[in-house]
């Protein structure tokens, strides 16, 4: 079986993958990717199947390099990982404009 198959049976959903192709994607090569997409538009299931998949270890080493994460997975992801949102490359490359309205 090869990797990119592995993706259709890991336990995470398509939901997260709305955008993209899916059956193309490579457990090993598309990892930050996935990881990303999986704690910001995934389901409970997606999350432990990550874990799963990657371990806590590999998870928080490549979850630091995101580009995006929403507020609450930034700080359950801290939590769960025992991380500062300042080791977050998300977290210290804020917008540097502030908002027009501060509402």
């Amino acid at each position: 079986m090869t990797s990119i198959s592995k993706i259709q049976s890991s336990g995470i959903s398509k939901l997260p993958f709305w955008d993209v192709d899916y059956a193309s994607l490579d457990l090993e090569q598309d990892c930050l990717f996935i990881l990303e997409k999986v704690f910001n538009y995934g389901l409970w299931s997606d999350y432990r199947a990550a874990f799963s998949i990657y371990g806590q270890a590999r998870i928080r080493q490549e979850i630091v390099g995101a580009s995006y994460l929403k507020k609450e997975v930034l700080s359950f992801l801290c939590l769960i990982l025992n991380l500062t949102p300042s080791d977050f490359k998300c977290y210290t490359k804020t917008q540097s404009l502030p908002p027009l309205w501060d509402c």
